[in-house]
């Protein structure tokens, strides 16, 4: 067996060098890609500018935000003009006022003043508990809050937004052209089905009107599946999903302006070509299948990026550095000179420090998917010429954004207020959890993600010689790698077509762990010795899957033991015998109970 590497941890960028600083965004990029990672437990889209990652996502379950779900009010607080609603998740979501469409809604008024009105009117008068409503997820559930819903239900197209109990047709706001933007309102009124508004979208300029009408065919009969579902299920029930982030990212970004999607997994590749040959055939020259052994996030250089998004302080190309503090309230970025000195005077110094800043931190923004409010501390200026300066420059960059932004003026002690449009966490917020050592004062990365470094760690090691893998690594790492009844290791085994030997380390931080090479002959000699009916002594301790209510066995060599019961013994040192044995773990019963285990 080969020898065991250094403990090894997902490097940290610690030097004062880093990826180039944002480029002036106020032109388009000659370049823009969309890059797409497909494995068995999440999905991960990458969008480069001129080869610089500029914007990234990542999913590992089925988001709420966009879903619509038939719930029932459980309680009305006139207090707050809100109600909450159970849905089905795990905290009641919030549903304010103006965003009940009433019954008696029947008036030919445009939705804005409709929702002043409603503000104006008692809660107690629109809804009561107990009620079903069909609601919609605006803001998925953060914090301590649940998810912000409403009843003005909206079904995106690829073009246009259909929203059934609507009246009105708008035609989105980036579309500048007065001419194009009065041809798509003629278009839409006379597309709009009766009974529904409609808002044309900015992928819709200079589209056809057959083009549009067959999106708005397709939403109509989307929206008739949504009722027949309705009426077949009983609340609290999820009545529409939206679709998953790869097919968001084909709906809502890949347009003419971009020059490429590449996709690594061959039957999502099909997929996506099957469905832009129907919606955008002009668009199916520019999706490619990535097929090289190197992972595509390493072969586009991007991965060292993506180590940054877990970093509170982010170096600029000059010496100058950011510092990212993310908070449920705000998020407050710091712009520090760092190593820069400058060359002619303090003032030059200091605007060359912001300028670089106000760069980056527009690329964090839609690097991190940060929302809400953002205060920039901008390095205090004293020349009004190189306030403006900044400020304009800022606000030029943000123009990028495709989320909705808002830039206030730089205070007397230069800080610049902005505002961004959330719908979710943040991109750091997905990929960490709460570190149980400080309590929430800092983050760590999550069980999920640290087992998927291991599985591309691996992947990356595949060329090497060899038929196995033993990983050594945290305790609540080796549960999020077998997974439940071993599903997730016995998948990982047959797809990297290796023996896989998990194995734990009470000794290693949550982000640490060391993979060994070698042959199966090797590790069943070395790390299996265990057989059916063995009976040997184990630390009984509680899950450490969220919400998992069970006790689990661990033997002094780090062996993963599934046990049948044993919730009365957690905390102890036990007797159990062993009925079934996998590489990666055991199933037993507990026979007696020992020790007080420390």
């Amino acid at each position: 067996m080969k020898k065991a590497p250094a403990r090894q941890r997902k490097p940290s960028v610690r030097t004062s060098k880093s990826a180039p600083a944002g480029r002036n965004n106020a032109r388009r990029p000659d370049e823009i890609e969309i890059l797409v990672n497909c494995s068995s437990r999440e999905t991960r889209i990458a969008v480069l500018e001129d080869r610089q990652l500029m914007e990234y996502r990542v999913e590992r379950e089925e988001r709420v935000v966009g879903s619509i779900f038939k719930g029932i009010v459980q309680n009305v607080l006139p207090g707050m003009d809100a109600a909450f609603v159970d849905i089905g998740l795990e905290r009641n979501a919030f549903l304010y006022v103006a965003d009940i469409i009433p019954d008696d809604a029947t008036d030919n008024s445009p939705a804005s003043v409709r929702r002043s009105e409603l503000r104006r009117r008692k809660i107690k008068e629109l809804i009561r508990p107990g009620q079903e409503l069909m609601v919609q997820v605006t803001k998925g559930p953060r914090g301590t809050k649940g998810a912000r819903v409403t009843t003005r239900i909206s079904l995106p197209g690829r073009y246009v937004v259909l929203m059934p109990e609507g009246n009105h047709v708008g035609v989105s706001r980036k579309i500048e052209d007065r001419r194009e933007r009065d041809r798509l309102k003629r278009v839409g009124d006379a597309l709009v089905p009766d009974g529904f508004g409609l808002i044309l979208r900015t992928e819709c300029e200079q589209r056809t009107e057959a083009e549009l009408r067959a999106d708005i065919q397709f939403l109509q009969q989307l929206w008739s599946q949504v009722l027949e579902q309705a009426k077949r299920l009983r609340a609290p029930a999820v009545v529409h999903r939206d679709q998953t982030l790869l097919y968001r990212t084909i709906r809502d970004i890949f347009g003419e302006e971009i020059d490429k999607l590449v996709i690594d997994d061959p039957e999502e590749y099909e997929k996506v070509s099957l469905v832009a040959g129907m919606v955008a055939p002009k668009l199916l020259d520019k999706i490619a299948l990535y097929d090289k052994e190197q992972p595509i996030f390493d072969h586009y250089n991007i991965e060292k990026d993506l180590d940054q998004l877990l970093e509170h302080k982010v170096w600029l190309r000059s010496g100058g550095y950011l510092i990212i503090d993310e908070t449920e309230a705000l998020t407050a970025i710091d712009v520090n000179t760092g190593k820069q000195v400058g060359s002619t005077s303090l003032s030059d110094t200091i605007l060359k420090a912001n300028m670089e800043a106000a760069d980056e931190a527009a690329r964090q923004l839609r690097l991190r998917d940060m929302g809400g409010i953002i205060v920039v501390d901008f390095i205090d200026m004293e020349s009004a010429d190189d306030k403006k300066k900044v400020l304009d420059h800022f606000e030029k960059v943000l123009a990028k954004d495709r989320a909705r932004t808002r830039v206030g003026r730089i205070s007397s002690l230069g800080l610049v207020e902005i505002t961004r449009k959330r719908t979710g966490e943040s991109v750091t917020e997905a990929i960490t959890h709460t570190c149980p050592t400080c309590e929430g004062r800092g983050r760590v990365p999550s069980t999920d993600t640290v087992s998927v470094w291991i599985e591309r760690e691996m992947r990356r090691r595949l060329r090497e010689p060899g038929t196995a893998f033993y990983v050594e690594c945290h305790p609540a790492v080796v549960e999020a790698l077998i997974g439940g009844d071993g599903e997730f290791i016995e998948e990982l085994e047959h797809d990297l077509k290796r023996g896989l030997y998990i194995r734990a380390n009470v000794d290693f931080e949550i982000d640490e762990f060391e993979i060994v090479g070698g042959t199966i002959e090797e590790m069943d000699a070395t790390h299996m010795g265990y057989r059916r009916a063995q009976v040997l002594e184990a630390n009984i301790r509680r899950s450490a899957v969220e919400g998992a209510d069970k006790a689990i066995g661990w033997t002094d060599q780090g062996f993963y033991v599934e046990l049948l019961d044993g919730r009365d013994l957690i905390g102890q040192r036990a007797k159990i015998v062993l009925q079934d044995i996998r590489r990666s773990f055991a199933v037993a019963d507990v026979i007696m109970s020992g020790r007080r285990s420390g």
